[in-house]
């Protein structure tokens, strides 16, 4: 009788490459599928709103059920959990799918799957980011950092344009199957890795703590670090503002342009082209010696080089330089970020301390999506549209321009001036500036023997 052969699998850096190779090719589909649905819900309305909308229902369960998420992360197999919200993913593309292909797509159903979307979205990022570090010595975090963050540079340089032709040619079905493939060929990728064993015992499975207990752990870990405390609570702020600057930059190019698809793929292909740039940067670089001074540059440099310059363009090259030069600085910026948390937070409570992270830095997300599109809508496109009635408009329409886009714009141009002044009141923090000097990294060569991760090469 012949016995079945096990697929081979693959540890280290050749482990975190499949990882890396996998989710690469899942959020190309993901991409694809953004774009077209961006399309078509502004086509359908008109309006920011409903982009900001699809947005605030995409984030607001992921905030919702992260702190539970980040415990069970630590309790489950890593590599499972990935695999479980690619799937998550995929169902909602087929649901999509099947809405689409009967004719019965309207908007809300973008809410409801955004909804589903976030809530696995939640269980992705921290497993994926523990799994990171225990596949590779805390020296590569950096460049790790800035291989993941052209996951979502990369597509967003072929996506647009891939999208825009599937559109053309077939339909938003054959995006939607796009990207229902690409999230089977990342689970797949998934049975290729191998997860190290560990050494030795953590008490803290051990013990096994009881689960609401787990719940807040994350957010004492991090309130006992006043470094790590004050640099997210200035990602809080930065993620206010660049909630708005997301969403809105879409609509301001389909308003500028005329609902021109074509124009909206050049702008953010580039962007994506920055954002790779960017990326590879941080790979290969792997940041400065002294990585918040990293954080504080490029976040100056993406509001004021980036977005006002986005904001004051009023041709499709202006745009796409502003684009392109906010995603360059902003990849870099979280790389920097992640490598400072990475090397900070051991990696057997990283899926606990990390979606207190996110919790708590994407806390005023949903705000800022909840209340920029009905201000571009209802306030600041009116003003803008009427020059010879509104003191906005007399003030800042030689720097933005007036009519259809340009409230959107003059909402780029606040907040790229905001994220300047988040940097500076982060410079001003001496917790925050010195958080790699008084906060010692974690010794990699400590590891809890009974981590849920011993059991997750099975998959």
């Amino acid at each position: 009788m012949r016995v079945p052969v096990r697929a081979r699998q693959f540890g280290g850096m050749r482990g975190f490459l499949l990882l890396w190779s996998g989710q690469m090719i899942s959020a190309l589909g993901s991409s694809l599928t953004s774009f077209a649905i961006t399309i078509w819900a502004f086509q359908e309305t008109g309006q920011a709103t409903a982009l900001a909308l699809v947005g605030l229902f995409s984030f607001g369960p992921a905030i919702i059920v992260g702190p539970l998420a980040g415990a069970l992360v630590d309790r489950w197999p890593r590599k499972l959990v990935t695999a479980l919200s690619d799937v998550a993913a995929a169902l909602a593309s087929v649901v999509l799918l099947a809405l689409y292909a009967t004719d019965s797509l309207e908007i809300w159903h973008l809410y409801a799957l955004g909804a589903w979307s976030g809530v696995f979205s939640a269980f992705q990022w921290p497993a994926t980011s523990a799994l990171i570090s225990t596949l590779l010595p805390k020296e590569q975090y950096g460049r790790s950092a800035g291989m993941m963050s052209l996951i979502w540079s990369a597509p967003a340089i072929v996506g647009p344009f891939l999208a825009a032709l599937l559109l053309a040619v077939a339909g938003l079905g054959a995006v939607l199957l796009v990207d229902i493939a690409t999230c089977i060929l990342a689970v797949g990728s998934l049975a290729f890795i191998l997860v190290p064993k560990t050494a030795e015992p953590d008490p803290s499975f051990q013990r096994k703590p009881r689960l609401g207990s787990e719940l807040a752990f994350g957010f004492r870990y991090i309130a006992a670090r006043r470094g790590l405390l004050g640099l997210l609570l200035m990602f809080m702020a930065v993620n206010l503002v660049a909630g708005m600057t997301g969403i809105i930059s879409s609509a301001t190019v389909l308003a500028r342009t005329a609902n021109d698809a074509a124009a909206l793929s050049y702008v953010q292909a580039l962007g994506g082209i920055g954002a790779l740039a960017g990326g590879l940067l941080m790979s290969i670089w792997g940041g400065p010696r002294v990585k918040v001074r990293g954080i504080f540059t490029c976040l100056i440099a993406s509001g004021l080089l980036g977005s006002v310059v986005f904001a004051v363009g009023k041709t499709v090259p202006l745009m796409m330089l502003g684009a392109f030069v906010y995603l360059f600085f902003e990849l870099i910026l979280d790389g920097c970020s992640q490598a400072i948390w990475q090397s900070k937070v051991a990696p057997s409570v990283q899926g606990k301390v990390f979606t207190a992270r996110r919790m708590v830095a994407q806390a005023l997300t949903p705000l800022s999506l909840l209340i920029s599109g009905p201000l571009a809508d209802r306030v600041l496109e009116p003003a803008m549209n009427s020059p010879s009635e509104s003191r906005l408009a007399e003030l800042f329409g030689p720097l933005v321009g007036t009519g259809p886009g340009a409230g959107m714009a003059f909402l780029l141009l606040a907040s790229g001036v905001l994220l300047a002044a988040a940097a500076f009141v982060g410079i001003l923090n001496p917790r925050v500036t010195n958080v790699e000097a008084e906060l010692a990294d974690h010794d990699p060569n400590i590891r809890p023997l009974t981590s849920p991760d011993r059991i997750a090469n099975s998959l």
